[in-house]
């Protein structure tokens, strides 16, 4: 699969998420979906915690971190495969 068509599915799978209502799917799912985001849009970089008083954003750089090892491509396919998934369990 040539980068263009990853990045089409990747802007696709995107757009199907907003159609997935946010109550459906479980947090812990949430958050490695946003890790993932991440690293698809942003890729390996100096992650650090603004404010470590700030719980939300600290599960958010932890899932992130967790996902970090995987590169840009590897990132974008993960979440387009959720995404695909959680929009076929809804009947989406």
């Amino acid at each position: 699969m040539s980068n263009k068509d990853l990045d089409t599915l990747f802007k696709e799978a995107f757009a199907n998420a907003q159609l997935v209502p946010q109550e459906s799917v479980p947090q812990d799912i949430q958050l490695v979906l946003y890790g993932l985001y991440k690293q698809a849009t942003s890729g390996e970089s100096n992650i650090s915690i603004q404010n470590p008083q700030d719980l939300i954003n600290a599960f958010k750089l932890n899932a992130w971190i967790q996902v970090k090892h995987l590169t840009i491509d590897e990132a974008k396919q993960k979440y387009i495969d959720i995404i695909n998934e959680l929009m076929r369990e809804r009947n989406l």
